[in-house]
């Protein structure tokens, strides 16, 4: 009784192995009498004579690249720079006591837009630029702006060469303000 019960089930596990291979062995006999001029496979497919050795390999071949070109804007948002950013700035200073102040040197009429990582209004109506190099850039405004509409950051539309420039490109500020920059001056650190 075992043994019928053993070989049923058996049996059972084999059908759908054998059954599932019938439809494959039928399509592929449909395909080969519907491969004439004004035949189609169901669902609009027809036949491929390629081996199923060269698809898999030319599944690995790099696709093919066609040339895309995109106008857009680009408007880049410089933000000022966070408190937990600052604080970390702040501890990696040494922990001697040191006295430094800054002295102003001549910069560029350019500064390149990626390098400004933050920036920050002062009492005297400037803006100060952080950058990727550490330095520290002084922005004086045209004096009809204020310094204090860019609390929030600011936005600057880019330019083909990527850059801010003296009396070209308009800062935006989140508030609505907008003004070119009339000066660029970088702040040095003297030790005394």
């Amino acid at each position: 009784m075992k043994r019928i019960a053993f070989l049923l089930a058996l049996v059972a596990l084999l059908v759908p192995v054998f059954a599932a291979q019938l439809p494959v062995r039928a399509a592929a006999q449909d395909v080969g009498r519907l491969s004439g001029p004004q035949s189609s496979l169901p669902l609009g497919l027809r036949p491929s004579h390629r081996p199923v050795g060269t698809l898999l390999d030319e599944a690995h071949l790099p696709p093919e690249a066609n040339q895309v070109r995109i106008r857009r804007r680009v408007v880049v948002r410089v933000s000022p720079a966070p408190p937990r950013a600052r604080s970390q700035m702040l501890a990696e200073l040494p922990r001697r006591p040191m006295r430094r102040s800054y002295e102003e040197v001549d910069h560029d009429n350019c500064v390149d837009v990626g390098d400004i990582v933050g920036v920050q209004p002062t009492s005297d109506n400037r803006l100060l630029f952080f950058t990727q190099q550490r330095d520290v850039l002084a922005a004086r405004l045209n004096s009809t702006c204020s310094a204090r509409a860019f609390y929030a950051g600011f936005y600057v539309e880019r330019s083909e060469d990527g850059k801010l420039c003296v009396a070209r490109d308009r800062l935006q500020s989140r508030a609505g303000a907008s003004c070119q920059v009339a000066e660029f001056s970088r702040l040095v650190a003297i030790s005394q």
